[in-house]
């Protein structure tokens, strides 16, 4: 197994009143109520930005090529862009409703819903009437647009969301400090990805970490971003709720230190390289890790674990009958994140 125009500065408080009843009737007069939002354009991901503003009346927009649908598919396209105005749009209602429930459930952990964009004679998705966001009605072309579906039958809105505050880049120089405490609430299960490029593969393996009550995932460099449209389809917007960092190994080595973890890594039982030592997953393996603290590092497919990575973890294969080198890394790594959890339901 090779486990393998923005609302994006300042935010601006926008509160609207929704009736479930008939979710649109006051949309144009409470719209006259609200200030005007200010916009940023980047004409690219490092020129300055150029500030719009969106009028409090304009309320729908059935063009593509209207300034803030630019900017909003630039954000989903570029994850530099997408960073630099700290902005992510989620696509469909299902994970905007699991992002705000979780915001409701738990503390320490939030995010800003900055525009709901339902598509046009659409209702309001359940369980997002009550929401005290700005509404923006689009034309079906705008929505198939934004979504990068074909189908638009099944996306009845898109949130433009803030980055979370749970997600740390330890590149940026805000995030400059030894102190690995502040990177996550709680350490004792970690998720390490290596290189994971598939954003399909990334976004399913933070889903099932949070699934299984994993306390983060630390990104190590080659990573996709977890904020990818498709990765945040996968993760069904646990990347929203998973505490997440992205740093070097000597990020890494540094929060092993403090927390004193123990290394392991998913590993194929048979390899062609210089042999290691590897150890079975197991009922009896898992049990003896219950009350230590660890990481579980999980390589790309394609590339497997860095040499890095081989090198100072405990290498870890999953037993199988049948006559397969490896697994995907997302069902592997479902595995290994179910067998050596925390409080595991054996």
């Amino acid at each position: 197994m090779h486990s393998g125009y923005a609302f994006a500065s300042p935010i601006v408080s926008l509160r609207l009143s929704i009736e479930i009843k008939n979710p649109f009737s006051k949309l144009r007069a409470l719209s006259a109520q609200l200030p005007k939002t200010q916009i940023q354009i980047n004409s690219s991901d490092k020129s300055p930005a150029i500030k719009v503003s969106l009028p409090s009346h304009v309320n729908s927009i059935t063009s593509t090529s209207n300034p803030f649908v630019k900017h909003c598919l630039k954000l989903r396209q570029s994850s530099s862009y997408r960073h630099a105005h700290g902005s992510v749009l989620v696509v469909g209602a299902i994970p905007i409703r699991e992002v705000c429930m979780f915001q409701e459930n738990k503390r320490g952990i939030k995010t800003e819903i900055e525009c709901l964009l339902v598509l046009e004679k659409a209702q309001i998705p359940q369980g997002l009437e009550s929401l005290s966001i700005r509404i923006v009605i689009v034309s079906s072309l705008v929505m198939k647009k934004l979504s990068g579906v074909q189908s638009t039958e099944s996306v009845e809105a898109i949130a433009l969301m803030r980055i979370p505050n749970s997600f740390i880049d330890l590149k940026d120089e805000e995030y400059i400090t030894t102190d690995c405490k502040k990177w996550f609430p709680y350490a004792h299960r970690v998720l390490v990805l290596d290189r994971i490029q598939d954003p399909g593969n990334l976004g399913t393996l933070i889903r099932s970490a949070m699934a299984f009550n994993w306390d983060g995932a630390f990104l190590l460099p080659g990573c996709c971003d977890p904020f990818n449209d498709k990765a945040l389809r996968a993760s069904r917007g646990a990347s929203f709720q998973l505490p997440i960092v992205s740093g070097s190994w000597n990020r890494l080595q540094l929060l092993e230190h403090e927390f004193q973890m123990k290394l392991l890594a998913g590993h194929p039982a048979t390899t062609t390289q210089k042999p290691k030592p590897v150890s079975k997953l197991s009922f009896e393996f898992a049990q003896s890790l219950e009350e230590k603290p660890l990481c579980l590092i999980l390589g790309s497919e394609g590339h497997g674990l860095s040499e890095q990575s081989r090198k100072v973890c405990e290498l870890v294969s999953i037993p199988m009958a049948g006559e397969f080198e490896s697994l995907n890394v997302s069902v592997a790594g479902g595995i290994f994140l179910f067998m050596l959890q925390s409080c595991s339901g054996f």
